[in-house]
């Protein structure tokens, strides 16, 4: 497929969403960013294409096919795209690269032209500490920060100032802000001051370098996750955490968070869930969580979940 064939096609699933409402994706999201009742809750949900090793043609393809078939009101864009390894002897010898992920820049042009202006998008980020395990493994990430604590901090500085670089590329292409997965932030994995030291600088210099941009979103990923250091003072206008796994409800997430949360479908079982049972989901998040709401999972949907199971989804969903 070339890329006028791509557009053309493109255009075909914008018009096919926008038959389904008088208002348009964004200007149902809009309404909730401002704190206004649109005519329903926007919704999204997502899951892995496994696009990784694919030219960014075929990504945006997947992405907007996607999209076309369920009717998301915002698109998440998956970002798997491998870092660049370092040139160095060690995994952690780094230097800052002006593009990390070129062919999701790519997908990210094809898949603005695609949407036509009709949708928010955000560009997906796995925060440098995801990244350098990534690089090499959970285990060596810890080993570093416990026996050359300067090397690590080097490393995800040159991680962090490249996810930077890229962040101001995807708003230059459109991207309505960054959706920065953070899963180190939980027990078991850092206590809360290793979590501040090693990692925090450089989440906040990715969510700073989109700091215009009016969805930022931090995906608080995990059962054990410091939700109460993440409700007041990161600019971030969006919340996205799992309430089942965490056991923190979207009641108790308000009394919290000025800003808006995205959440209240299990992941893990909405896809399969009854309709009645996904729009008794919906209900209860929403008299939880009030006007500043966005209808999602917690975490992307399993990536084998069928088409049958995913339109009932959207269609328990638009009602």
């Amino acid at each position: 497929m070339n890329r006028r064939d791509f557009l053309l096609g493109a255009a075909a699933f914008s018009a096919s969403g926008l038959a389904q409402s008088k208002m348009t994706s964004k200007e149902r999201v809009n309404l909730v960013l401002a704190g206004k009742k649109p005519d329903r809750a926007p919704f999204t949900f997502w899951h892995h294409f496994g696009d990784a090793t694919l030219p960014g043609l075929k990504h945006a393809t997947s992405t907007l096919e996607f999209q076309r078939k369920y009717h998301l009101d915002i698109v998440k864009v998956m970002s798997d795209y491998a870092y660049p390894k370092g040139a160095g002897a060690q995994w952690y010898d780094l230097k800052v690269e002006s593009s990390p992920f070129p062919e999701q820049l790519v997908a990210l042009e094809l898949i603005r032209d695609g949407l036509g202006g009709q949708k928010h998008f955000l560009e997906t980020f796995f925060n440098p500490w995801n990244v350098a395990e990534k690089l090499s493994s959970k285990e060596a990430v810890l080993q570093l920060m416990r026996e050359k604590p300067q090397a690590l901090l080097d490393a995800l500085e040159a991680i962090a100032k490249s996810e930077a670089n890229h962040a101001r590329a995807a708003l230059q292409r459109g991207a309505s802000g960054v959706f920065l997965a953070i899963a180190n932030a939980q027990s078991g994995i850092l206590t809360l001051n290793e979590y501040k030291k090693f990692s925090e600088p450089f989440d906040r210099m990715v969510l700073a370098a989109a700091t215009d941009a009016p969805m930022n979103t931090l995906h608080l990923h995990g059962d054990k996750v410091y939700l109460d250091h993440f409700w007041k003072g990161w600019p971030a206008q969006i919340i996205n955490y799992d309430p089942v796994g965490t056991n923190v409800s979207l009641a108790t997430a308000r009394k919290q968070f000025r800003g808006v949360l995205m959440g209240g479908l299990n992941h893990p079982t909405v896809a399969v869930s009854a309709p009645a049972e996904i729009t008794a989901a919906k209900r209860s998040a929403s008299a939880s969580a009030g006007t500043k709401w966005i209808c999602a999972p917690g975490c992307s949907v399993p990536d084998d979940s069928s088409h049958s199971d995913l339109l009932k989804l959207t269609k328990a969903l638009q009602s």
